[in-house]
């Protein structure tokens, strides 16, 4: 882990840094969902809770493997949050959820590990349910939004066609959009938000 990774693990230096475009990302899924109709809601890789109160009418849990960032979201949130990786945890037919989301996590894994959750997440979605993605996407062409992608602390920021190929693989679009996250005129991250019903 480099001295980077290792300082963003701290909750505080992650919030900070995070904190001023958090809105920004998530917001697709407030304009093409009506959240206030979810029921059970899943967080993979929740991080410090940075998603929780979208969701304060619904039954959450969040998961993260980052014990730290369990125990800071604990407090803050007073929700059900469990420091774990989300592949070992399961959910009989009639507690599976109507959405699980996974905010900016999977460009943490290989692509091996990531075709392992989104099969295991597959499992997870109740049948009305959704699974929905909001990843880093890495530019084709030199510009700041390429230099801070290689930057993030995730080593596997993808293209759009290799998320394409990757959703697809278990899940069936309902929405594809490719967004970016701005400060004062300038494109600081390519982003893509999916949602998709799993293929069963």
């Amino acid at each position: 882990m480099s001295v980077t990774e290792n300082f963003l693990e701290h909750t505080f230096v992650y919030r900070t840094w995070q904190a001023p475009f958090v809105e920004q990302k998530f917001a697709p899924v407030l304009e093409h969902n009506d959240l206030s109709s979810v029921r059970r809601v899943l967080d993979v890789g929740c991080g410090p809770g940075t998603n929780t109160a979208h969701f304060s009418h619904a039954d959450y849990l969040g998961i993260d493997i980052n014990e730290r960032y369990i125990q800071y979201a604990r407090r803050l949130h007073a929700r059900r949050f469990v420091a774990a990786d989300v592949r070992g945890f399961h959910a009989d037919p009639g507690d599976r959820f109507d959405l699980v989301l996974a905010n900016s996590f999977l460009h943490h894994l290989n692509t091996h590990d990531v075709l392992g959750i989104l099969s295991h997440l597959r499992s997870l979605v109740s049948d009305d349910g959704h699974l929905h993605v909001l990843e880093l996407v890495l530019p084709p062409s030199r510009s700041v939004a390429r230099l801070l992608a290689r930057w993030d602390r995730g080593n596997f920021v993808r293209s759009r066609e290799e998320w394409e190929t990757i959703f697809d693989t278990f899940f069936e679009s309902v929405l594809t959009e490719f967004y970016q996250v701005t400060c004062i005129g300038m494109t600081l991250w390519n982003m893509v938000y999916f949602k998709g019903r799993p293929k069963r």
